[in-house]
């Protein structure tokens, strides 16, 4: 008995007081950054999360505190997705049409879409639901044109896959 009520699992605790669920949101919106960063500097994993740990998390703009991340979180989903990158890019390109390459994809589509198969296909303790959720809506912050929609899509046929396995 874990003792909370019907049974559930304790929450865990979250930095600076904010939710579990709004922690996670930070740590996915910092992996996609990472992982762009990672392909446009050419730089490694490691480099890149120390970065974000010494730079990025716990700052401020203009004064205004960011939103704390679950770092935990996001070291899983930067060093997961390099760990499965051919892996992850193999299901990605299974559902683009036959006369697209991934590297013709807009490299934060690519960072988005790489970070969100990680999750469906390696994070089983995630809802497949809410890691396309979350991932969509990093999309709209990113695009408005088309991209949150084909994202969507290749999200859809991925987690379906993943269902199905």
């Amino acid at each position: 008995m874990t003792g909370q009520p019907n049974g559930a699992a304790p929450k865990t605790a979250s930095p600076k007081g904010v939710s579990q669920r709004q922690a996670r949101s930070v740590a996915r919106l910092a992996a996609v950054q990472a992982l762009y960063q990672m392909e446009a500097a050419g730089s490694g994993v490691e480099s890149v999360v120390r970065e974000f740990h010494d730079h990025r998390f716990e700052t401020d703009i203009d004064g205004a505190p960011l939103a704390a991340a679950d770092e935990a979180f996001f070291d899983a989903l930067a060093r997961g997705v390099v760990e499965h990158q051919t892996a992850i890019d193999r299901a990605i390109r299974a559902h683009l049409a036959a006369n697209w390459r991934l590297d013709r994809l807009d490299a934060t589509a690519r960072a988005i879409l790489r970070c969100a198969v990680f999750e469906l296909t390696e994070r089983r303790d995630v809802p497949g639901e809410v890691v396309m959720d979350e991932y969509v809506e990093i999309a709209k912050s990113f695009f408005s044109g088309t991209e949150p929609g084909f994202i969507n899509g290749v999200l859809d046929a991925i987690a379906r896959d993943a269902s199905a396995a």
